[in-house]
């Protein structure tokens, strides 16, 4: 499996969700789609999506020479 980053391309808000989905090898689309029905449910979605934002580092750039 791939680390867990998330991704400079395919953002949509944070790039949490497209990093999950890379990471478990899903696509992008399903798990906003699961985000989206998650918040339809008690709990804490945002917090959890604004700890990830932070946590999980951004991909890095190549460097151009």
């Amino acid at each position: 499996m791939n680390t867990l980053y998330r991704p400079t391309s395919g953002r949509v808000l944070g790039g949490v969700c497209a990093g999950l989905a890379q990471r478990f090898g899903w696509s992008a689309t399903t798990v906003r789609v699961l985000f989206l029905l998650s918040c339809l449910l008690p709990g804490p979605q945002f917090i959890a999506y604004l700890a990830m934002w932070i946590i999980i580092p951004s991909e890095l750039k190549p460097r151009q020479a």
